[in-house]
């Protein structure tokens, strides 16, 4: 494993840093749009625009990198990434907020792209399972830890985002540096979602609720723990519980629904998250049993989009299975473009609570979509062809490092999980 990494410690070192300084932005403009009264209508508006930003920001990102090389690009956003940072503090205004995180979340999916298709790069067939299993630690880890760097000062303060943007100009170092030499870019298609809702719906519902879902806990999670009572401690470990549960339980889950149905296990998934969600709302007033609440909210709620993403992958053809991971992905961007919005909107109508309530809602419109799913078809077999790993949601080149499957034995009744490997 070590001759694996190391040749790639430069990128790992750079996403890493750059993870933990957008991570904490994230959870600071949350924290501190709230003690400057924003509405949750508004500040749903806009940590949209970080979403929806970040759509705008795909169609930017080959040509930019075709055009000047990987190394000049991620220099180029990774400056105007720390400037963005640094002007939320200097303007705290609502327009100027939007307008920023629309900025950050376009330069942010340029610096994730040139990373990405750096590693894909780096990377033969054998040895991609490995670097996307590494690439997926480093960035949740990243991101549960960023969450903690909150204690170092008060939101009101420069310092948090002096520390954000130093952290994401710092991650220019182990880029610039680096003596690999710089890879081509491809593009990577996408099928039409008519297409994959003709092959796989559970799918497709799947991602699209999974993004409506995740999009709303990403925006307004950290909100809402400030509403029930949390200090910025608090809420710093609510957000890494929930980060860390869905490190923990994708894995397991994904596997089990390896040899299950898994519109069954998505029903169940999702069912499950809903309850979870609930749980949320019951405890909510009941000091660290929350924090369990958001660790197996997290858990559920963060596996439903590597599931769905499986399940279409048992079922379209080999050749078409990057671009119709890129589908899924475009889907759940749509839907976590939306999701801030939306859950801002309903909490500012109906109160806090209305968050957990946002999660149950979308969780069981999935969970009885995929029963109604089941009872309209048969069952398909529980010996899928394409075998669970769990799953990064920034860039279509990150699906590029997916993996190879080998094909399967046919005289086995189960292929060795070591001639497997995993596809999401």
């Amino acid at each position: 494993m070590l001759s694996l990494v190391v040749p790639i410690t430069a990128l790992l070192v750079g996403v890493s840093l750059l993870l933990l300084g957008s991570g904490l932005l994230n959870t600071l403009l949350a924290i501190r749009g709230g003690m400057e009264g924003y509405a949750d209508n508004t500040m749903g508006i806009i940590m949209s625009g970080y979403f929806f930003g970040f759509f705008i920001g795909t169609f930017i990102a080959l040509p930019l990198i075709q055009r000047v090389g990987h190394i000049r690009t991620f220099a180029c956003c990774a400056a105007v990434a720390a400037c963005s940072v640094l002007l939320h503090e200097i303007s705290v205004h609502p327009i100027t907020w939007l307008l920023l995180r629309v900025m950050t979340g376009a330069v942010l999916v340029i610096l994730y792209t040139v990373i990405e298709s750096w590693l894909n790069a780096q990377t033969n067939g054998p040895q991609r399972g490995r670097v996307f299993a590494v690439y997926m630690a480093v960035n949740l880890g990243s991101l549960a830890l960023a969450q903690q760097l909150l204690r170092l000062g008060s939101a009101e303060t420069f310092l948090l985002f002096a520390v954000s943007a130093i952290l994401i100009s710092v991650s220019l170092v182990p880029i610039t540096l680096t003596r690999m030499n710089q890879p081509e870019v491809s593009v990577v298609p996408r099928l039409k979602i008519s297409a994959i809702f003709r092959i796989s719906p559970v799918a497709v519902a799947g991602a699209l609720l999974s993004g409506l879902a995740m999009g709303g806990f990403w925006g307004m999670g950290a909100i809402y723990a400030g509403r029930i009572g949390m200090d910025h401690n608090g809420v710093a470990t609510f957000m890494s519980c929930a980060i860390l549960g869905g490190a923990l339980f994708q894995l397991p889950l994904g596997r089990y629904s390896d040899t299950h149905d898994r519109r069954k296990v998505l029903a169940a998934v999702a069912a499950l998250a809903a309850v979870a969600a609930c749980l949320l709302w019951g405890t909510s007033l009941f000091g660290n049993w929350v924090l369990i609440a958001a660790a197996l909210y997290g858990g559920f709620a963060f596996a439903v989009y590597p599931v769905s993403v499986a399940m279409l992958m048992d079922d379209i053809e080999p050749e078409d299975i990057l671009s119709g991971a890129s589908s899924l992905l475009f889907l759940h961007g749509v839907g976590a473009a939306i999701g801030p919005a939306l859950a801002g909107q309903l909490m500012s109508l109906t109160g806090y609570q209305a968050l957990t309530l946002y999660f149950v809602v979308m969780q069981l419109i999935l969970c009885l979509y995929a029963v109604q799913n089941l009872q309209r078809s048969k069952a398909v077999p529980s010996d899928h062809p394409a075998h669970f790993v769990p799953m990064v949601r920034t860039t279509p080149t990150a699906l590029e490092m997916l993996p190879d499957e080998e094909p399967a034995n046919t005289e086995e009744e189960t292929p060795k999980e070591e001639e497997v490997t995993g596809r999401i």
